[in-house]
């Protein structure tokens, strides 16, 4: 398989990967699936997840007060509250840019952990994890990027995404949709995108270039990836989801491998 033949080639020390059908079947496997990675920001779509959950849940609700003024819960899983990128201050109005906010989680776990009087670690396990049977993952700190996990479960959590048990379908549906479209800003590693589209917690590829999916891949994929050179991404056309975790940080190596590899996967599932 090319798709092998390229990650066999990354230049990292250790890689796995996965590819997950709608159906939940694993297509492919690479690699050490149950070696544990730090996921980086692969954290934020499983904390949004949990979030989401606490919304079902009647907790909280997506449209009210959280982070700065004027902002909401949806503000801030859809990067749209005004908060800078590490930084507990506003740096925009509510709803006017795309401002990619590790902060902007951070306040989502709070939020959530006050609401229910769970820490928000353990509410992740017992809302996510503990249900999708990913024994092997944890939160380690901050939601926004202090995840850690194999191959394995988030293969668990992908083939969730695509046939979801703990989550109304139109929920996750709202998810991967865009909220306030047509808003710019920077996507991290990629620059400034005239369109930077994101869901609930999830980035939506629609025409970004670049970008670190595949030349191929469907304008509706969703995911996300992360500095620690980890990436989950599901594309609905294709009926697949695929997740790649390694041990290098994101980088050129990254911006070069990571959109063959993602073509190849593609192809080698048209072909089957």
């Amino acid at each position: 398989m090319q798709s092998k033949a390229l990650i066999e080639n990354w230049p990292v020390t250790t890689a796995a990967a996965a590819v997950v059908r709608a159906d939940g079947t694993v297509f492919a496997s690479y690699g050490p699936t149950s070696h544990r990675f730090p996921l980086a920001s692969v954290t934020k779509p499983l904390a949004a997840y949990a979030v989401l959950v606490a919304y079902e849940e009647g907790a909280i609700e997506l449209d009210e007060p959280a982070g700065p003024e004027g902002s909401t819960v949806r503000h801030l899983l859809a990067h749209t509250s005004g908060l800078a990128f590490d930084e507990h201050r506003a740096s925009s109005g509510p709803g006017t840019r795309r401002l990619y906010s590790n902060a902007g989680f951070e306040v989502l776990g709070d939020h959530v952990a006050k609401a229910t009087d769970i820490p928000f670690a353990d509410y992740l396990r017992e809302a996510v994890f503990e249900p999708l049977g990913m024994d092997a993952t944890s939160l380690d700190g901050s939601p926004a990027k202090d995840g850690v996990s194999t191959v394995d479960d988030i293969v668990r959590f992908a083939a969730e995404l695509q046939a979801p048990r703990l989550l109304d379908a139109r929920t996750v549906l709202d998810a991967m949709t865009v909220v306030h479209p047509g808003l710019s800003g920077v996507l991290p590693g990629y620059g400034n995108q005239k369109n930077n589209d994101w869901g609930l917690g999830f980035e939506i590829r629609d025409a970004k270039s670049p970008h670190w999916t595949g030349g191929s891949s469907s304008p509706r994929t969703f995911g996300h990836f992360g500095q620690s050179g980890t990436f989950l991404w599901v594309d609905p056309d294709a009926g697949a989801a695929c997740v790649a975790l390694a041990d290098r940080d994101f980088g050129s190596w990254a911006i070069e491998a990571w959109p063959p590899f993602t073509d190849a996967v593609l192809g080698e599932l048209r072909s089957a």
